[in-house]
C-alpha cells in the first residue's frame, strides 16, 4: 500500500471521529481497521500514528487553523472534511516533518475528491498560510 493511499484511509478515519466524538481511540482504530481490512502493517503503524498524534496535538493544531483563518472565520464553520485535511496535514507538516509540498499536493487531491467545490482552494489557502509563518 503506497503512502497517498494509506494517507487518505488516515484521512477516512479523522473524518470519521469529527463525525462521531467517540472517545476510545484505540477501539475507534481497530474497528476501522478491521472494517476497511488494512493488513498492510506500514498503514496500521501510519494510521495509528496520525490519529493519536493528532489527538495528542488538537489543541495546538486547532489553534493554527484558527490563527489562519480569515477575521470573519471560526473553527466550527469549517466542513468536517476540510477540517480533517487540515488536521492531517498539520501534523504531518509541523510534528512528522514531512515535506509540505507533497503533503500539501495529496491533501488538495484529498479535497478535490470528497469536499465541495470551494475546499481544495480553501485547504490549499490555510495550509499555504500556515507554511509562510514557519
Amino acid at each position: 500500500m503506497n503512502r497517498s493511499a494509506i494517507r487518505e484511509l488516515a484521512f477516512r478515519l479523522i473524518y470519521s471521529r469529527e463525525i462521531q466524538k467517540e472517545e476510545n481511540i484505540q477501539e475507534q482504530i481497530e474497528l476501522f481497521l478491521e472494517a476497511n481490512e488494512v493488513k498492510d502493517e506500514n498503514a496500521i503503524e501510519y494510521i495509528n500514528d496520525a490519529i493519536k498524534g493528532i489527538e495528542a496535538n488538537k489543541n495546538e493544531i486547532l489553534a493554527l487553523i484558527e490563527k489562519n483563518l480569515k477575521t470573519d472565520w471560526k473553527v466550527e464553520r469549517i466542513s468536517k472534511v476540510d477540517l480533517s485535511l487540515l488536521k492531517l496535514a498539520i501534523y504531518e507538516i509541523k510534528y512528522k516533518n514531512l515535506a509540505f509540498k507533497i503533503v500539501i499536493n495529496e491533501v488538495v487531491e484529498l479535497a478535490k475528491k470528497y469536499g465541495e467545490d470551494q475546499s481544495k482552494n480553501f485547504v490549499n489557502g490555510i495550509l499555504a498560510s500556515i507554511i509562510k509563518e514557519g
